[in-house]
């Protein structure tokens, strides 16, 4: 998860957009989920469309057991008075930004099942990345579904149009593939992301679900 505070200063598929922002997201993060939604509403005041280049970001890093459970007796340097200013501060946002929430936290879920299909879904189906990238989010944070499920994860691409639902299947099975997705955590890591969201652009970068016009700044000033 990215700092409680979420507001640090610190290509994705999009046919029409002549350039892109740099999103380093882990699925299970509600900042995350967040600052899309604040990306969102900053794209609705451009008139030129601007492309997700999405990278994924492993949170659960070190939680992770051998079949994909998450082990909450490890030590992740995060107490309860973390988890309540984390709330807290979810709910702000959420009044913010006018977020659809079914929960604040989920710290039960592992993402690297969605993150495997998402990167196998942006390689071979491009034009269907984004659509499958929002409602991975929108079946965590709005309907509460666990996302490490390969059966909701099908789920989920039978609900985007264009996309076949057996990629799903195709993707977790690709022992290769999992390992590039690896490298892609060590490779955000390497580039000294250490928190997200992290949105970059043109070398600045902002951490955290910062609001429209901190994007905008970003972006363009």
């Amino acid at each position: 998860m990215s700092n409680t505070d979420a507001a640090d200063d610190a290509e994705g598929p999009a046919s029409d957009a002549t350039e892109s922002i740099t999103v380093y997201s882990d699925y299970v993060c509600p900042f995350c989920y967040l600052g899309r939604q604040s990306l969102a509403r900053y794209q609705e005041t451009r008139e030129e469309p601007l492309a997700i280049d999405w990278h994924p970001f492993d949170l659960r890093a070190g939680q992770r057991g051998p079949d994909g459970e998450i082990d909450d007796s490890v030590d992740n340097g995060k107490d309860e008075e973390y988890y309540e200013q984390a709330r807290e501060n979810v709910r702000r946002l959420q009044d913010e930004y006018d977020a659809e929430m079914a929960q604040e936290l989920r710290t039960d879920v592992d993402s690297l099942p969605a993150q495997t299909v998402s990167v196998h879904v942006r390689e071979t189906a491009p034009e269907s990345w984004l659509a499958f990238d929002e409602a991975i989010f929108a079946a965590l944070w709005q309907d509460g579904r666990d996302i490490g499920d390969g059966e909701v994860l099908a789920d989920i691409a039978e609900s985007v149009d264009g996309l076949d639902p057996g990629v799903v299947d195709e993707a977790l099975a690709d022992d290769d593939l999992r390992d590039r997705v690896t490298d892609l955590f060590t490779a955000a890591r390497e580039r000294g992301v250490s928190g997200v969201p992290t949105f970059a652009y043109d070398g600045h970068a902002a951490r955290g679900a910062v609001p429209p016009e901190q994007l905008e700044r970003l972006v363009e000033g």
